[in-house]
C-alpha cells in the first residue's frame, strides 16, 4: 500500500469537505441541534443510496456496531467543544492530535508500522496542527472546558478511525467496499445522536426544534453530504493506503478551518499560524514520500 499523489489530492478534498461542515456546526445558535440536524440529513441522504449498494458484508458489522457507540461520545464532545471555543482553536486540536494516536495505534492494533519518513510526516503534521491551534497560547489556556473537550475528542477520533480503518479493510479494497460501509453507518448515525438529543430536550424545547429544523434544513443537508464524502473518501483511501497515513493528510483540514473561520467567522489567523501552515505542508510532503 502506497499514498499515491492521486490519494493526496481526493483525501485533501475530503479535508475540504470535513472543514465545511463543522464550520456549518460552528456557525449555528444551537450546537447540539445543529449537530443532530446535520447527522439526521446525512441520514437521509445516505439511505437510498444504501439500498442501491447494498449492504456491507458480515464482516464488517462488529466495527459499524462499535463505531456507532464511538462516534455518540464524538458529537457529544464536539459540540462541548465548539460551545466553549472558537472553531480556530478547537477544531485543530481536534483533529490535529489525532493522527498521532491513530499510528501508535495502527502498529499495535492493525500491524501497519509508519516508515522514518512518514513519522517525521504525522509529528510534523501534528505540530503544525498546534501551531495554528494554539496561535494564542495566553488566551487558550483560559479556555479549559473548550481544550478538555478538545483533547478528548482527540483520543475519540483516534478510536473510531482504527475501528472503521480496519473494519472497512474487511470488505477489500474495492470503492463499493468502503461506500457501503459509510452509507449504512451515516444511516444508523442519522438516528442515533438525533434521538438522543430529542431525547434530551423538553416538550416545549421540542416544538423550537422543530421550528429551528425547519429554517436550517437546506445547510443541514449540504453539511451532511459534505460530511458522508468527506469520510467515504477517508476510509477508501485506507483500503489503498496506510491508515495512519490517510488520517494525518486528512486533518489538514485545519487548514480550510482556519481559513475558513478567518474568513466567515472573523475569527484571527495571524504570523504562527501561518508558520503552522508551512509545518504541516512540510508534513504532508515527508508522508507522501515516506
Amino acid at each position: 500500500m502506497a499514498l499515491t499523489w492521486p490519494i493526496v489530492l481526493i483525501v485533501l478534498f475530503a479535508a475540504l469537505l470535513h472543514a465545511s461542515w463543522n464550520a456549518l456546526i460552528k456557525s449555528g445558535g444551537d450546537k447540539a441541534l445543529d449537530t443532530a440536524l446535520l447527522q439526521f440529513a446525512g441520514g437521509m441522504v445516505a439511505l437510498p443510496f444504501s439500498i442501491w449498494f447494498g449492504l456491507p458484508g458480515p464482516s464488517a458489522w462488529p466495527f459499524i456496531a462499535a463505531s456507532l457507540v464511538i462516534h455518540v461520545g464524538y458529537y457529544n464532545a464536539l459540540v462541548g467543544a465548539y460551545r466553549h471555543g472558537e472553531l480556530g482553536l478547537t477544531y485543530p486540536i481536534m483533529r490535529g492530535f489525532a493522527p498521532l494516536l491513530v499510528a501508535l495505534g495502527s502498529s499495535a492494533f492493525i500491524g501497519e508500522v509508519p516508515s522514518t519518513t512518514a513519522w517525521l510526516g504525522i509529528v510534523g503534521i501534528t505540530a503544525g496542527v498546534a501551531l495554528v491551534g494554539l496561535a494564542h497560547p495566553g488566551e487558550a489556556l483560559h479556555h479549559g472546558k473548550a481544550l478538555g473537550f478538545a483533547f478528548a475528542n482527540a483520543v475519540i477520533i483516534a478510536l473510531y478511525t482504527i475501528v472503521d480503518g480496519h473494519g472497512v479493510r474487511t470488505l477489500g479494497s474495492s470503492a463499493g467496499g468502503a461506500l457501503s460501509y459509510v452509507l449504512i453507518l451515516f444511516v444508523f448515525d442519522g438516528i442515533t445522536y438525533p434521538a438522543l438529543v430529542w431525547w434530551q430536550r423538553r416538550a416545549g424545547e421540542r416544538r423550537a426544534m422543530l421550528a429551528y429544523a425547519r429554517q436550517r434544513w437546506p445547510r443541514a443537508v449540504m453539511g451532511g453530504a459534505a460530511s458522508i464524502g468527506a469520510y467515504a473518501i477517508a476510509l477508501w483511501a485506507m483500503t489503498r493506503a496506510p491508515v495512519a497515513s490517510v488520517a494525518a493528510l486528512r486533518e489538514t483540514s485545519v487548514l480550510f478551518a482556519s481559513l475558513i473561520g478567518t474568513v466567515l467567522l472573523k475569527e484571527r489567523f495571524g504570523l504562527q499560524r501561518a508558520a503552522g501552515t508551512g509545518v504541516i505542508v512540510a508534513g504532508v510532503m515527508a508522508l507522501r514520500f515516506g
